[in-house]
């Protein structure tokens, strides 16, 4: 029989480490495109993010899958996420129990259009699987589409990741401070957190300066913003 949801006991925990991390107690009204996006651009910045799988049907409502390109970056995930309020909801994070699609299609052990499942879980009822697509849209969530491309060969981005903003920040507040430089796109704030955000702007070489002139610069007195590039 299948554990309950909720019960964190020994079939999760001995699960060993893998590059899918299986995450519950995720806020359901959230809608599934932006919470697959809040998700990516979260745990992205542990390391390469190959996949976001996050369903509205009755059975994975409030839950997710995220793929990782490396079991050491969905390890650090884990350690650095644990217990984070996400959209005022304290995530629960576990190993998933099976290997992903996106990992699956990259050692050669599935092919494209093959009918693709999702990960699978303690929580779940084998035979209960659910189609998956990526279904993401828009450039700045390209990457989740191209599982099979090779690393990026320079760490610049469009999308800069501040950290040390003050508690009082706000998106109005860093938009006003955002959009001086050339390019500006959108503030992007993390649900439950005040002192990190991410910002986009239009080309990498628009972002670079930004960048340059944001990194130290204050939102308020003696509290100086790092700025850097977020990892793709």
């Amino acid at each position: 029989m299948s554990a309950q949801a909720g019960d964190t006991g020994a079939g999760a925990g001995s699960l060993a480490p893998n590059q899918t991390l299986y995450v519950r107690n995720l806020d359901e009204q959230v809608k599934k495109k932006e919470l697959r996006e809040s998700l990516y651009y979260l745990f992205s910045q542990h390391g390469r993010v190959l996949d976001v799988v996050a369903l509205k049907t009755t059975k994975m409502r409030g839950q997710a899958f995220i793929v990782f390109e490396t079991v050491e970056a969905a390890k650090t995930a884990m350690r650095s996420l644990q217990g984070f309020l996400f959209y005022r909801k304290t995530m629960s994070i576990v190993f998933a129990k099976t290997k992903s699609n996106a990992i699956k299609m990259r050692d050669g052990t599935m092919f494209k259009g093959s009918k693709a499942k999702r990960p699978a879980h303690d929580d779940d009822d084998d035979d209960e699987d659910a189609d998956v697509g990526m279904e993401m849209d828009g450039p700045d969530v390209k990457r989740l589409k191209d599982n099979e491309e090779e690393v990026e060969e320079s760490e610049l981005n469009e999308i800069l990741f501040l950290t040390k903003l003050p508690d009082t920040t706000t998106e109005e507040s860093l938009t006003t401070l955002c959009q001086q430089y050339a390019g500006f796109k959108e503030v992007r704030m993390v649900p439950g957190r005040t002192d990190i955000a991410f910002v986009e702007y239009e080309s990498v070489e628009e972002s670079a300066a930004a960048r340059s002139a944001l990194d130290g610069s204050r939102l308020v007195p003696r509290v100086g913003i790092s700025a850097e590039f977020a990892r793709r």
